[in-house]
């Protein structure tokens, strides 16, 4: 069976052509025109993942993606934003706030569909495992537990959440290099060969949290 997605965006030229895409590439896709409108959506039937935009009359993105966050019957569907918006600042607001990928307009079909193929390869891996859905990313504390420094604890939070070694530094202000000796450390801390085990490992100290 086909994934399904829930496309939010204001522009209808966008929209369309967004709509077609997804649609060739063989999934279900229902297509609204604003935030409010993707709420209702969201409330009717529960899509594999959201591609929605920042900007939008009524309620814009952040608002879409917070209301998700706060509800246990959305708060695990992978969202990506899809905006124009991006300068760094805006990139780390939108990880910051949530979304599991940030794409930055114009997106090759490409790297559109690589992205979210990502996020629901991610899910569906999350699901086989049993991995506990709503583990606490609040505070990067419980990490340190495991014996890792506030830096290395902090790094692992963000990739735990799925987060690049590159999207990671964007989100701590750091060079990308700087993340990745973190990381370095971090799995011969925890005795794991690779981010995937440390990301179980940190899902379930922060499960117990």
């Amino acid at each position: 069976m086909s994934s399904s997605i829930l496309l939010i965006e204001d522009e209808p030229q966008m929209r369309s052509n967004m709509r077609t895409v997804l649609e060739l590439e063989g999934y279900q896709v229902q297509a609204v025109s604003n935030g409010r409108l993707g709420i209702e959506a969201l409330r009717k039937e529960k899509p594999d993942l959201v591609l929605c935009d920042v900007m939008m009359p009524e309620l814009d993105g952040y608002g879409v993606l917070a209301l998700m966050r706060s509800r246990a019957e959305t708060v695990d569907i992978p969202f990506i934003f899809l905006t124009a918006k991006g300068e760094k600042s805006d990139i780390r607001t939108g990880m910051n706030s949530g979304a599991d990928d940030y794409l930055v307009k114009p997106v090759g079909i490409r790297d559109l569909i690589e992205a979210i193929e990502s996020r629901l390869r991610r899910k569906r891996e999350q699901v086989a495992n049993a991995v506990p859905a709503l583990p606490s990313f609040d505070s990067p504390l419980p990490l340190e537990s495991l014996g890792l420094t506030p830096k290395e604890a902090e790094v692992l939070l963000w990739i735990a959440q799925g987060k690049s070694n590159a999207e990671t530094a964007i989100l701590l202000g750091s060079a990308e290099a700087t993340v990745k000796k973190h990381m370095e450390r971090i799995l011969q801390k925890l005795d794991v060969e690779n981010r995937g085990a440390a990301a179980l490992i940190a899902i379930e100290t922060l499960t117990r949290a």
